[in-house]
């Protein structure tokens, strides 16, 4: 699998709000050896839907990719979403994009609460096997 990692580059990672297009984050030149400090406007909380697409390359084939991210606050996990990618050609560039439903009102924290204290990690797999893992903490401004 090192082979893969080396060969797997995320260009940028972008969130828009579903409904009106709007980019609301953008991350470019992607660091896999620290956790990513992003400030997301506070209005991402009452989208309805969040679609986010990453801009991701590889060198080696990878048969089945897929990521798991888990969503942290105060260490503690409190949600967790899963995404199949599937077969990804050998260097080639790829564009995935996920739309992320968001929960009722009555279970969203205020921004206050999150800000700061928000970390979601993610880990890309080929079959189970881990390519990649990375982390963004969350900032609402």
């Amino acid at each position: 699998m090192a082979d893969i990692f080396e060969g797997f580059k995320i260009t940028s990672i972008q969130m828009r709000d579903f409904d009106t297009k709007e980019v609301l984050w953008v991350q470019k030149n992607w660091d896999f050896e620290t956790t990513i400090e992003a400030h997301i406007p506070k209005k991402i909380l009452s989208c309805k839907a969040v679609s986010r697409e990453i801009i991701f390359s590889s060198e080696k084939e990878i048969t089945d990719l897929s990521l798991i991210q888990e969503v942290k606050l105060h260490g503690g996990v409190i949600e967790e979403w899963t995404f199949e990618f599937g077969f990804v050609i050998p260097n080639s560039s790829n564009a995935w994009e996920q739309v992320i439903f968001a929960s009722g009102p009555e279970e969203l924290l205020p921004a206050e609460v999150l800000s700061g204290n928000l970390v979601i990690e993610t880990t890309f797999l080929d079959n189970n096997e881990v390519i990649h893992r990375s982390a963004v903490r969350i900032f609402y401004d």
